[in-house]
């Protein structure tokens, strides 16, 4: 062989050996990068409900390669065995806190439907440092000293109140019916719902600001459900910059149900 055939199999062997390599550092930056765009998501829900509302948007986002929480707080759903006079907002603010610290979350997109603008506002008080971004979808956004009783639908306020007046640990839930949920899922949704813990409505939230200071945050209104109080909320947030408003004609309150796919694509561009 002579020194101009060797030198010649040297160089292809190189090169050989360098797309190789190349391969391999290409497959590691694609991996990095896919890593790095997965998203942590804590999606919380509202009166009379559970997590098990979620299931639809939250099985998108995992293919995708997110990660997804979404716990049903104290007393309600799987929980609802456990419904007693004592909770109120600080069980479930702690419910959220508790799941951020022991999970070991961070970077977290919080998504609030309804109800949980309440204890999600709550505990960002505590949380604030490790949620980067965070969505309040048709949802309650309390000010300091509010208490949840005071802007709810008036129909769930009145069951509230009576629940109250009567010493009973829950208010029994409205119908699906009532959120204009689709046809199709109102048996489903009617044999779910659980009585919401009436302590939860009537102690008043402390705030000192935390839910103003998250970087990233999109508040969603699905107008066709008509509440004065998230009409309310849409318009706070459009007036302020700091927030990204979206609007749906999605047909009723139920958004997770109603067009799973949809918001999934709303939370991915949220986070």
């Amino acid at each position: 062989m002579s020194e101009q055939d060797i030198n010649r199999r040297t160089v292809m062997a190189g090169a050989v050996a360098g797309i190789g390599l190349a391969a391999i550092a290409s497959g590691a930056v694609s991996t990095a990068r896919a890593q790095s765009a997965s998203k942590t998501y804590v999606l919380i829900h509202g009166s009379f409900c559970g997590g098990w509302y979620w299931r639809r948007v939250a099985d998108i986002l995992e293919k995708q390669g997110h990660k997804v929480f979404a716990p049903t707080l104290a007393g309600l759903g799987e929980h609802s065995h456990l419904l007693n006079k004592d909770i109120n907002l600080d069980t479930h603010i702690t419910d959220i806190v508790n799941l951020s610290k022991w999970e070991n979350l961070d970077n977290v997109c919080l998504v609030a439907h309804s109800y949980a603008g309440w204890p999600a506002s709550g505990a960002l008080e505590q949380i604030g440092d490790r949620v980067s971004s965070i969505v309040w979808l048709d949802a309650l956004k309390p000010a300091d000293g509010q208490k949840a009783i005071d802007v709810v639908n008036p129909a769930i306020r009145k069951a509230a109140q009576d629940a109250a007046e009567k010493g009973e640990p829950g208010l029994k839930p409205a119908p699906s019916a009532l959120f204009l949920l689709n046809e199709k899922d109102q048996p489903y949704a009617d044999a779910k719902f659980t009585a919401q813990p009436v302590g939860t409505y009537l102690q008043p939230i402390k705030l000192a600001g935390a839910r103003d200071k998250v970087a990233k945050k999109t508040y969603i209104r699905a107008v066709r459900w008509q509440a004065p109080a998230f009409d309310k909320a849409l318009a706070e947030c459009k007036a302020d910059p700091s927030w990204r408003t979206v609007t749906t004609d999605v047909p009723g309150h139920i958004v997770m149900l109603d067009a799973p796919e949809w918001l999934a694509g709303q939370l991915l561009q949220a986070a």
